[in-house]
Parts: C-alpha cells; structure tokens; sequence
C-alpha cells in the first residue's frame, strides 16, 4: 500500500510541476493583436508547449481571433474556423500538441499580416516553433482556466495524501 501511495504521489507531484512550468505568452507583447506587427517576427525566440497560454489584447470587435486550418491560413479564409472570438481579450491555452493557426477575419487584416502560427511541443518532447489550442467562441471573455485548474487540483490530492505517510 505504501508503494503504491508513493507512486501516486509522484505523479501527482510530477503533473503539478508541469502545470507550474507553463508560460503565459501576451500575443504581440506591448503591441497587443493589432495590424502592423510581425507576428512571425514575435514568434522568434519563443519556444511553446502544451499547457502554455496564448493572450490575445486587441480592441473588441475591430479584429478577430479565428483559429483556422492550415488552408484557412494561408488563404487567410476564416470561414471554415475552428474557433472565432472578438471580444477584445481572447485567451487560448495550448491543449494539444502541433500547428496551431489564428488569423483575424476582419477583411484586409489577415492579407495585412494579421496572423499567427505556433507550434506546441509536449513537454519534454520535441520542440517546434509556433502551437495547439482551444478558443472560446463568441463573445464568453476568451478566458479558459485549464493550468490553474489543475494545478489547484493537484496541491489539493496532495493535502489529502499527506496524512498517509
């Protein structure tokens, strides 16, 4: 029986550290999600993983943040979107490892330079250079809660294992 606590308690701690070591990444840095800015220039540098999040400030309804397929992207062509919100604070967190593609389906922005492509790595796993992700669509605030969630989850499992040992 202790073994097997053991066990569960390492994952648990190792599920916990990875939750923690997930990075919030604000889209555009002090630029925001706006026209004009080089998002594949900002992209440089940065590694992402699964867990980490993508925050995306633009002012409401003058852009988009359309999570597109590849197609979708390189055509900038949003209408077979995988998600789309413009409520002006747009937050994704990478839930899946590969490609990942977010435009804004405002006419002429996408064309303008108005797009985005991440690749998330598993942790520990290979790295890529642009990501995977779920948006919220419509107008619901663009905010998911998956790291903290879990990582509250977790510390609260170990609260309750601590008195086995």
């Amino acid at each position: 029986m202790a073994s097997s606590s053991a066990v569960l308690v390492t994952l648990l701690i190792a599920s916990y550290v990875a939750a923690a070591a997930a990075t919030t990444f604000d889209v555009g840095d002090g630029h925001g999600w706006d026209t004009g800015v080089d998002y594949t220039d900002w992209t440089v540098g940065k590694t992402f993983a699964v867990g980490d999040t993508l925050v995306f400030n633009y002012t409401r309804k003058a852009h988009t943040v359309t999570e597109v397929s590849q197609s979708g992207y390189d055509a900038c062509d949003g209408g077979n979107s995988v998600s789309n919100d413009d409520s002006g604070a747009t937050t994704v967190t990478l839930t899946t490892p590969g490609v990942h593609y977010f435009i804004c389906d405002v006419p002429g922005h996408c064309a303008g330079g108005m797009k985005l492509a991440v690749t998330a790595a598993v942790v520990g796993g290979d790295v890529g250079s642009t990501t995977g992700s779920t948006i919220p669509a419509g107008d619901a605030g663009g905010s998911s809660l998956v790291p903290a969630t879990r990582a509250v989850a977790v510390g609260a499992l170990l609260i309750m294992l601590i008195p086995l040992f």
